[in-house]
């Protein structure tokens, strides 16, 4: 399959390179999905033509946003190259992790209107991606590539902006859907999706946004008990989930303010672990996220914004006592863990733009928080009670930053080099634990032909350690040494990129890229061991105690090599084609020489990650969960009113990591190949009116059992229905 996905794209670039300048206008909107728009501001944090930027950018409109029926951000983004997404073919509302050019889940930074978002309570700060959806989406915008110097820690991988509508033609303006469909035996999905927006013809305009989604779901994790005597007692594992999104503004041709909320709350049953189902596990979420802006063109040369945003959220986990045999009899336990986090910035730039000069020079802050309670209860060998509370800790950390970049035209200097750009910037953080850490980039372009670009860049990021790695403050009694390590240092990347860009008219787009990352300084789980006794004879004295707790450390580095090449084109007024292929490789270094002995004690320096015992130079080929993809679409417009669309997705063989107790005295995570797998998508819109649509989405056609990690299920066969009514009443 993997070979003809190949086929068809080289078959593509063939046909985009015969197509003609002179085609006008693609024939629907839909279609158009594939044509960046006039301006993106991610990639510069100014409005810039994409076609005239040197880095790999992708753009996602909001009409394929809605017609898509796709049921989550995860799925939209797997379109895309450079990206796999873990979680968006499971379960719905399983959890979703980002891969973006072979960096870490941690190491992409989102952004919603410009605005930071993540998540303080996590162990590595890294999002959990099922909490995104559709709701109060107006486009996205995906820059890869590391982008520290302008957006600050984890923009290792790249940055994914998603922005909400502001103010429309005036009038009011609303629709609403309803979607249903199944994906499996006993299986359901019904949402409900309503939006309005109203707009002045002053400028003032008010948005507001409910979505309430219902899902019975499926067995998240898979059943490998054969064994007919075998107690089972596995559950469906369902979500509910809902969105309220509001946003009031002002627009004219020089001032633009406003303010949004959205508050998401989901509730969903979740399993125990891979392969372990626990039918009374529960996970209730709830975000709220504020985000406020104001920007004013004082010229055509120079203007000033603002931005800022506040977000709280809670997590909490509740796994009462599960049934163990036919009699009814449970295991008697009780478990229940809150996690709570904030994050809060605010940030002033502005823009200067002259004739062959462009800059962009702001400041910032930005504040984190974290605590946690747990509570666990037993009464299996009579009354056993342990509980854990981080709230008086008043765990935080504060990063301010400046920054500052430059793109200069060669006329500056010369008229001969016109066709020249250099791209300049630089970022100083200040963070309240580990101190300053500085970002630079170097970014030239050469404008080969009028629609033809071709770059280089170097550019370095930084990826801060999260709050639980620096201060969760459990220790073990033998050592005493922390978890939290308070003299971690921030992660550090360095990319080099080179690439090559070309339109044809308005209708056919080829990109290519390639790229080096090395991120150095790498955070590391692991496990220490007493030195006194040789790492052959450890755990193997039961009247002995030889571990001496476990830890966060800087170690080692990942090398990450990779090559993508996209192309679009509106083959025909009724045919378009876009196709993407991404391929990855790498591997993880270690050496002892990196180990922190003081904070270590001297002791054994386990890798949880591998097993791996840190007295030489360990090196491991292979990134868990990056495999090369190939992504492929078809969009025909039958007549006006009918519109088809074929997706075809490829996912190649990867690694991925389980839980082996045979790796050491405490076992640790040990490797496995996954199948590669190829899926097959079909979606239909039909319009009956200007006002009334409905769509039709089939989902792996062919039913291919597939697995995007271990342990747990994916979606079989799915089929959805939409139906849609906009009203549209202009002033």
């Amino acid at each position: 399959m993997k070979n003809i996905v190949l086929l068809a794209l080289a078959c593509a670039v063939t046909t985009v390179a015969r197509s003609q300048d002179t085609a006008q206008t693609t024939a629907n909107d839909t279609v158009k999905t594939y044509v960046l728009p006039e301006i993106v501001v991610t990639a510069t944090r100014g409005e810039r033509n994409p076609n005239d930027i040197g880095r790999s950018i992708s753009v996602v409109s909001g009409e394929f946003l809605r017609t898509s029926l796709s049921h989550s951000l995860a799925e939209v983004l797997s379109y895309s190259e450079g990206l796999y997404l873990v979680g968006a073919g499971q379960n719905l509302g399983a959890n979703q992790s980002i891969f973006l050019r072979g960096a870490g889940s941690n190491h992409t930074t989102f952004m919603v209107d410009e605005v930071r978002i993540t998540d303080p309570s996590g162990v590595n700060n890294a999002l959990d991606l099922s909490e995104f959806t559709l709701a109060g989406l107006e486009r996205m915008e995906i820059v890869r590539g590391a982008h520290s110097t302008l957006y600050g820690s984890s923009a290792i991988g790249g940055v994914v902006n998603l922005f909400t509508p502001k103010n429309r033609q005036p009038g009011l303006h609303a629709d609403a859907e309803l979607r249903s469909g199944t994906f499996g035996d006993g299986t359901l999905l019904f949402n409900q999706h309503v939006s309005a927006n109203y707009t002045d013809v002053s400028g003032f305009y008010v948005n507001g946004e409910v979505l309430n989604s219902r899902v019975n779901g499926m067995d998240a994790s898979i059943d490998t008990v054969t064994s007919s005597a075998a107690f089972k007692n596995r559950d469906k594992d369902g979500l509910e989930a809902l969105d309220l999104v509001g946003k009031v503004g002002y627009k004219n041709d020089r001032f633009d303010a406003y303010a949004a909320y959205k508050n998401h709350r989901e509730k969903k049953d979740i399993d125990q672990s891979a392969y372990l189902d626990d039918e009374n596990y529960t996970l209730d979420f709830r975000r709220n996220l504020l985000t406020y802006g104001a920007s004013y063109r004082f010229s055509d040369v120079w203007s000033v914004k603002f931005l800022g945003g506040y977000s709280d959220m809670r997590r909490e986990a509740v796994d009462d006592s599960s049934v163990i045999n036919n009699s009814g009899n449970t295991d008697q336990t009780y478990y229940e863990q809150e996690w709570e986090g904030t994050m809060s910035t605010n940030e002033l730039q502005t823009n200067i733009r002259l004739v062959g000069f462009e800059a962009v020079v702001g400041a910032g802050e930005y504040h984190e928080t974290m605590s946690s309670k747990s509570y666990f209860y037993s009464d299996a060998f009579g009354p056993f009670e342990l509980s854990t509370d981080l709230d008086t800790l008043g765990l935080n950390a504060t990063t301010r930053n400046i920054f500052a970049h430059v793109d200069l035209n060669g006329y500056l200097f010369h008229s001969s080099l016109e066709h020249f750009s250099l791209g300049l910037g630089a970022r100083f953080n200040d963070h309240s634990a580990f101190g300053s850490a500085v970002t630079y980039e170097i970014n030239p372009t050469v404008r080969i032909t009028d629609a033809g670009l071709a770059y280089l860049s170097y550019s370095t990021g930084f990826n801060a350690p999260s709050l639980y790695q620096l201060f969760t403050p459990e220790s073990y009694y033998t050592s005493n040494i922390s978890r939290g390590n308070k003299n971690l240092q921030p992660e550090e990347s360095s990319t080099f990129e080179v690439g090559f860009k070309h339109s044809l008219g308005n209708n056919a787009r080829l990109t290519l890229s390639y790229y080096h990352t090395v991120i150095n300084h790498s955070i590391e789980y692991v496990y220490l061991w007493d030195y006194n006794v040789p790492i052959g004879d450890l755990g193997n004295d039961f009247l002995r105690d030889d571990y001496r707790g476990d830890t966060y450390l800087n170690l080692g580095r990942q090398i990450s090599d990779g090559f993508e090449f996209t192309v679009t084109a509106a083959l025909t007024d009724q045919l378009s084609f876009a196709g993407n292929m991404s391929i990855v490789s790498g591997r993880l270094e270690y050496s002892p020489a990196d180990i922190d002995r003081s904070y270590t004690q001297g002791n054994h320096v386990q890798l949880y990650n591998s097993g791996e015992f840190l007295t030489g130079n360990v090196e491991s080929t292979g990134l868990v969960r990056r495999p090369n993809v190939y992504n492929m679409s078809l969009i025909y417009q039958l007549v006006p009113e009918w519109l088809v669309r074929l997706d075809v997705k490829h996912a190649g063989s990867r690694l991925d990591v389980y839980y082996d107790s045979q790796r050491g005295p405490y076992g640790a995570l040990g490797s496995v190949p996954v199948k590669e797998y190829t899926l097959l998508n079909l979606t239909q819109q039909f319009e009956f009116s200007e006002r009334f649509s409905a769509g039709l989405r089939v989902e792996n056609i062919l039913n291919e059992p597939y697995r995007e990690i271990n342990g747990y299920h994916t979606r079989g066969r799915g089929v959805f229905v939409s139906l849609r009514y906009e009203l549209s009443e202009a002033l």
